[in-house]
């Protein structure tokens, strides 16, 4: 008998608030996370908006020395997984810590730490780049310190897809689980990538959106959108095998039921035109969740606020949904959070466990112009309340990469 998949832990760090009560607030109450960048002068840039998370102080969480030697992206994946953990309530007395995986990925990693040592190695010269170089910009790090931190001693990777990563990990962990390889993993996204050379590099190959008007900046599916804003933080869920859940008593959000994962094999950055693939992602989640699409009650889109992206996976959704596209409710939370990159999926997992314990459809805000190429139902603006069952989550990378999650409200049979 396949083994079955909960999630019991849940954390986050986002533009919209630094907890997960915070961030969900944001969600339910439409708050906007965009706002001016305040991270580097901006004077020399087009782009002037992004998605930090606010009043940040890694001091706040961390010993000085921790603080000096954690890139952000470790820092906020920390942050978030003594959340995740804390809620979850996985102890050593409850839970071999042997059998326990950290997968956690990121689209970039240090990014910030590169920029700031290249730096150093051109002005001061390659014997004062710092000995912690590597170790805080390599992309496994966050994985690794969490480990650290807890003593996790399981399978710990990084899965690098590009903005697709979080999502690609928790499929994976999921998949882990259900073959037996671990009892409990912590999966999800971390990412801390506004900087300069970051904002530079999107700025330039024309993705990110040139408003100064934080309320039309990040406007999904709408007809004036113009590009993504950048966003930062991180967002981990505590996956469970079902038995090992019940037999501590732990509080189950939800069950993980699909995962599906496709590649365009297009273009470096433009998603197939067709939506062929991401169509197939999401097929293949349906199917390895024993789900059909009139399954589906609410899908979080990728929903990326760049023309291509939103015009292609409304027909990826048409396409692997049906008839059953015109009754399914569909959202972009990059409105309020902005694009989070590799940590996109990770954030978008946590509202959808959110959205389904309280019966709540998370809005597309800041909508106004209508597309006729998007023409789903995209709950504009205001939250739905509703009975919710089954929500799948997207996600598609640079480099043609889909993947797809499918959560489903647990049911004690």
């Amino acid at each position: 008998m396949e083994r079955r998949v909960v999630i019991t832990g849940l954390g986050a760090i986002t533009p919209i608030g630094n907890s997960v009560s915070e961030t969900w607030e944001g969600i339910k109450n439409q708050k906007c996370g965009i706002d001016n960048i305040t991270l580097f002068d901006t004077t020399n840039f087009k782009t002037k908006l992004d998605a930090e998370v606010k009043g940040y102080d890694p001091l706040k969480y961390f010993e000085p020395k921790q603080a000096k030697r954690f890139d952000k992206s470790s820092q906020f994946a920390i942050i978030a997984a003594r959340e995740a953990v804390k809620d979850s309530g996985i102890t050593k007395e409850n839970t071999n810590f042997d059998r326990v995986g950290i997968f956690i990925s990121s689209g970039i990693g240090g990014l910030k730490t590169i920029e700031e040592q290249c730096e150093v190695n051109y002005t001061k010269g390659n014997n004062r780049v710092s000995p912690m170089f590597i170790p805080m910009s390599i992309l496994n790090m966050p994985a690794g310190n969490i480990a650290i931190e807890f003593g996790f001693k399981g399978e710990s990777i990084a899965i690098v897809t590009a903005c697709a990563s979080a999502t690609h990990a928790i499929g994976e962990a999921f998949r882990t689980i259900k073959a037996g390889g671990e009892d409990v993993i912590l999966a999800g996204g971390t990412e801390a990538s506004i900087c300069e050379v970051g904002i530079a590099g999107f700025e330039n190959m024309k993705a990110l959106s040139n408003s100064t008007d934080k309320n039309r900046a990040s406007i999904p599916f709408d007809k004036e959108r113009n590009g993504f804003v950048m966003g930062e933080g991180a967002g981990i869920i505590v996956l469970e095998e079902l038995e090992h859940a019940l037999k501590r008593n732990a509080k189950i959000y939800g069950e993980l039921v699909g995962f599906g994962a496709t590649t365009d094999a297009y273009h470096i950055t433009s998603p197939c035109p067709d939506g062929e693939c991401g169509a197939k992602a999401m097929i293949r989640a349906m199917e390895s969740a024993n789900l059909t699409s009139d399954d589906i009650d609410y899908i979080n889109a990728h929903g990326t606020s760049t023309h291509l992206n939103d015009s292609i996976e409304t027909m990826a959704i048409k396409t692997a949904l049906g008839e059953a596209s015109k009754k399914v409710m569909v959202s972009s939370t990059k409105g309020n959070t902005g694009h989070l990159l590799g940590a996109a999926g990770g954030v978008e997992a946590v509202i959808c466990l959110k959205a389904l314990e309280e019966g709540i459809v998370p809005p597309t805000i800041n909508y106004k112009e209508k597309d006729e190429e998007c023409d789903l139902d995209i709950v504009p603006n205001e939250v739905r309340k509703t009975d919710l069952n089954v929500i799948m989550s997207n996600s598609l990378g640079f480099g043609g990469h889909n993947a797809s999650i499918i959560m489903k409200k647990w049911k004690e049979e």
